[in-house]
């Protein structure tokens, strides 16, 4: 029996979760950079929004040479809830098959429920594929004192599902932060639970490693019907599609665009350090190469991207303007498919 067609058991597994732009995709990418190089790994993230960035941030900037064996899936399309049914199972079942992974990392929304996460995971047919290791939640402790984040169940059902508790972006903090947060965690934690603190999402991989002590049955209460993604239709003769998703006390905009419209770099910076919104994930082809940018409330970020089918950007916040997407189809510079690079 050839090793492709072997059951597939008990890979390691973990789920890494948070709430909005608390750094869930740079701690993932940094975990890449440490792989061993003979080793397979595999992620399933998902996003909020229907159009789903994640999978060509962490594509695009995993490319060194630990991380040539990493494959990524996505899930897009709203609240964990609906991803943690049948959509998840697919997605889940396609990465494994293809994979074949020596450990699996699983990167909920962070409006998504991790509780009914861990309820598929933890179900009979799981339980022989994978070996569900330690939960890893990142929280920004300076989020505290915002009543948004304390009264919201998600953000408080992410700490009461975690092994360990990671205070990220620690190098922000004031002081009494610290105190604040590993106090919050053990009120509102399992026992046992452990606090550290990182920054920039660099997290020991030692932290990972060890079975989750989270065996609790977690009931499924949300049921949505599905619907065709906007991550999964053609783009239209216009050059892009748009969609939208809300829920959670949150909503969520995300444009693609066809691979053929490239965007003037220093315009579109422009035009996103201009934004007022909770979050915002983008990857652009711009005429001057491959770039993906992320937002949170402490400021924009650029990268450059090995690699990118399409541009997309995905909102996130209380209310978007209307005039954004006439704006960023101004900063279209050309249409054409003979980009070189």
């Amino acid at each position: 029996m050839s090793a492709r067609s072997e059951a597939i058991r008990a890979v390691p597994t973990n789920i890494i979760t948070g709430f909005l732009g608390v750094g869930k995709t740079s701690a993932i990418l940094n975990l890449l950079k440490h792989k061993p190089s003979n080793e397979r790994w595999a992620v399933l993230v998902n996003e909020f929004g229907e159009i789903g960035v994640d999978g060509s941030l962490l594509k695009g900037q995993s490319s060194t040479e630990s991380a040539s064996q990493v494959f990524v899936q996505e899930v897009p399309g709203g609240c964990m809830c609906c991803a943690a049914g049948l959509p998840m199972q697919i997605a889940l079942g396609q990465l494994l098959a293809q994979a074949r992974p020596d450990r699996l990392l699983i990167e909920p929304t962070g409006l998504g429920h991790p509780k009914e996460v861990l309820q598929v995971l933890s179900s009979e047919y799981y339980q022989k594929v994978l070996s569900l290791q330690k939960n890893i939640t990142l929280v920004d402790a300076r989020k505290l004192s915002d009543p948004r984040y304390i009264t919201h169940e998600t953000f408080n059902q992410q700490i009461a599902i975690a092994d360990t508790v990671v205070g990220n972006k620690q190098d922000l903090y004031l002081s009494g932060d610290e105190e604040n947060l590993k106090a919050y965690v053990a009120k509102i934690g399992r026992p046992n639970v452990k606090t550290i603190f990182a920054q920039f999402g660099h997290i020991a991989f030692s932290e990972f490693e060890g079975e989750t002590s989270v065996n609790e049955y977690f009931p499924l209460h949300h049921h949505h019907k599905s619907k065709p993604l906007a991550s999964e239709l053609p783009i239209p003769e216009s050059g892009f599609i748009m969609a939208e998703n809300q829920g959670e006390g949150f909503k969520s905009v995300g444009w693609r665009f066809d691979a053929t419209m490239h965007f003037e770099r220093a315009k579109l910076i422009e035009l996103l350090l201009q934004l007022d919104v909770e979050r915002m994930k983008a990857v652009f082809i711009t005429q001057d190469g491959i770039f993906g940018y992320n937002m949170t409330e402490d400021g924009l970020t650029e990268a450059e991207l090995d690699e990118c089918t399409e541009s997309r950007i995905e909102l996130i916040a209380t209310d978007v303007d209307k005039q954004f997407e006439l704006q960023l189809l101004e900063c279209v510079v050309s249409q054409d498919d003979d980009r070189k690079g």
